[in-house]
Formats: structure tokens, sequence, C-alpha cells
């Protein structure tokens, strides 16, 4: 079993790079690991901080759909989700690995100046205006500490240069995939 990881700061491709690499084979299933966060929104209070990944619930329901899904299908899957700090990765990969999941982890670098030109020309919500500008301020907000996290990735992560061609990026996790 195995699971592809795209990670990266919001607005460096991430989600797109995942969609390219699940539409040209159909062994990958893409896994949006934002979807336990929502789900869970509704059922407990969110932590002071208001980042659904700072409940251990959050993280341990990562790992255990993921699981579940590899398990069920079979199929390699690819997880697009920024998550920089270096502990809940660790808790995260580890509970996986835990599982006999390999775990072939991306991180997308991109500059500062770049995501903040990303960010702000993204509509996530474009029929709730206010919702959408929220949205954008909190992103923009985590820009900072995703660019920085490059620094305290674990020793095995690729980084890949972010202002490549996507169709660049996707080859070279494919080959790099194909290795491991």
């Amino acid at each position: 079993m195995k699971l592809i990881w795209i990670n990266g700061a919001f607005g460096a491709g991430k989600t797109t790079l995942s969609e390219m690499l699940t539409a040209e084979d159909p062994r990958l299933l893409m896994f949006d690991a934002e979807l336990p966060g929502f789900m869970l929104r509704e059922i407990v209070p969110l932590p002071a901080s208001g980042d659904f990944q700072d409940l251990r619930v959050w993280r341990r329901s990562v790992a255990d759909t993921a699981i579940a899904l590899l398990e069920e299908y079979g199929r390699t899957l690819v997880v697009p989700m920024t998550v920089v700090v270096p502990s809940y990765l660790e808790e995260i990969f580890g509970r996986l690995r835990a599982h006999s999941v390999g775990v072939d982890h991306f991180f997308i670098d991109v500059p500062f100046r770049v995501l903040q030109a990303r960010i702000e020309a993204q509509s996530i919500w474009p029929d709730d205006p206010a919702r959408d500008a929220q949205v954008r301020t909190w992103r923009l907000e985590q820009v900072n500490r995703c660019v920085a996290a490059v620094g305290l990735l674990p020793v095995d992560t690729v980084v890949l240069d972010g202002e490549l061609p996507v169709v660049e990026l996707a080859s070279q996790v494919l080959a790099r995939s194909a290795q491991s």
C-alpha cells in the first residue's frame, strides 16, 4: 500500500498537481484530507487557533481514512494537503507506516510573492464574497509559516520547484514514486 502526499503552501498548486496525477493514471485515487476536518467542524468545537489540524482526532481521522481507502480500493492515494507542523506530519505518517503504508512526501516550494499573487487571484467561494474574502485573508496569513516550513520538513521529503510547469512536477512525482 502506498500514499503520495503533496504538501505546500496554500496556492502552491497541490490540488492542480494531484488532479493531473489522478486524471492520467487510473491506479491513483485522490483523497482530500480537508474533508475529515470539515466533518469534525460540524461535530466538535474547533481549538482556539481555529485550525482543525490542531485537533488530534483530525490527524487520526486522516490516517485512518487513508488506510481504509487503501485497504478497500487497493489503489495508491494522492493526498493534496498543507501540513507544516512537523509533529503533525510525523503523527500522520507514523500511523500510516505502522499499517505498512509507504509514504512518498513531496513539498511544492513556491516563493512568497508568487503565493501571494496566486491567493489574491483565486476565488474559493465566488457566490459568497464575504466568505471568499475571509478564506483569502486566512490563506494569506498562513503564507509565511508555510514558506518557512521548507526547513522543517522530514529528511525524506522531496522538494519540488513550484515555479515549474505542473506537467514537469507530475513527471517528477511519478518518477520518484516509481523508485520507492
